[in-house]
């Protein structure tokens, strides 16, 4: 990991936000990085944190959210992301990091077509640019994204493509400026398994070709073994385990996410062992682990204190006291 260039540096960073009942965490002293051309897959439940640290890392946090810690991202010189003016992250956000949401269909205009979203993209970040080179770039970004027939898709309307076709139009879309850190948001989600396939092949060879950095965030362990170099599991806002991801899937070291793994659908009958509980809500942690109350393997100062990040091998670490 150190021997590749950083792109993305994050460091504690901690999100807060404002309820009736005070203020709660939903990312917790998250620290992270990203290498150029690296996949780093992001892996927990819902209500883990996984959308609201994208969200921070795009300056899309909700009214009245408080940030703390760094996030910086190495492109031409390195920019500290926390506390850029809404001016300054109209710069970044969709040029220097792109996001594919997890369903196109609510994220595209159902009244545009096709081509002028990728358009309006475009001269958002480059004004200047002339009609033919705006219509060059589109038809290059649908090659890029393997769109079947780019000049015929992009005069049609999203309602007119297929799911598959329209996570390519959003592909496109996020290609079509050039960014050097894609954020992938449970992409494949609402997609067929031969076509989740295609796209899950798509982005790794977008991430090899043009050296970008990518952040895919999901539930599905299934899907994050294909992409990923490393991986991060997230619970209740903090990483309980990060590593190389073919070192965290083979050999697991905190008990969460040897759930997750136990809780992966097989094809053997029976196989399947659910995690008890659920997520403790942001307002009502525990003192100590937040999986303790869930966890088989619980020991008394499990729920003295929040476990720090152990070193469980040379580049893979875990916050559970049994490491």
């Amino acid at each position: 990991m150190e021997s590749m260039r950083k792109l993305l540096d994050i460091q504690a960073l901690t999100v807060e936000l404002p309820t009736a009942r005070g203020w709660v965490r939903p990312v917790n002293e998250v620290s992270l990085r990203i290498g150029v051309g690296q996949c780093l897959g992001l892996v927990g439940e819902s209500g883990s944190g996984k959308t609201m640290l994208s969200l921070a890392l795009l300056g899309l946090l909700p009214a009245g959210a408080r940030v703390k810690g760094q996030a910086s991202l190495a492109t031409v010189s390195e920019r500290e992301l926390t506390g850029l003016s809404e001016a300054e992250w109209r710069s970044v956000r969709g040029r220097e990091i792109a996001m594919i949401f997890q369903e196109p269909m609510t994220s595209l205009n159902p009244v545009m077509r096709v081509g002028n979203q990728i358009e309006e993209a475009i001269r958002a970040h480059e004004p200047d640019l002339k009609n033919d080179a705006v219509e060059e770039r589109k038809l290059a970004a649908l090659r890029q994204a393997a769109m079947s027939e780019p000049e015929r898709r992009a005069e049609q309307y999203p309602h007119q493509l297929s799911g598959g076709l329209r996570q390519r139009a959003m592909i496109a879309m996020a290609l079509a400026t050039k960014p050097k850190l894609l954020i992938a948001d449970e992409p494949t989600t609402a997609l067929d398994v031969t076509v989740q396939k295609e796209i899950l092949q798509l982005l790794q060879k977008l991430q090899r070709e043009l050296g970008l950095g990518l952040l895919f965030i999901t539930h599905d362990l299934g899907v994050v073994a294909q992409v990923a170099d490393r991986l991060a599991v997230l619970y209740a806002g903090r990483v309980v385990e990060e590593g190389p991801a073919s070192e965290v899937l083979g050999a697991p070291r905190h008990p969460y996410t040897q759930g997750l793994l136990a809780a992966t659908p097989r094809l053997e009958p029976g196989s399947l062992t659910p995690i008890p509980g659920s997520v403790p809500q942001l307002m009502a942690l525990p003192p100590g682990c937040a999986f303790e109350p869930r966890c088989s393997l619980r020991r008394s100062d499990c729920s003295t204190a929040v476990p720090d990040l152990r070193v469980a091998s040379t580049e893979h670490t875990a916050r559970c006291v049994l490491v």
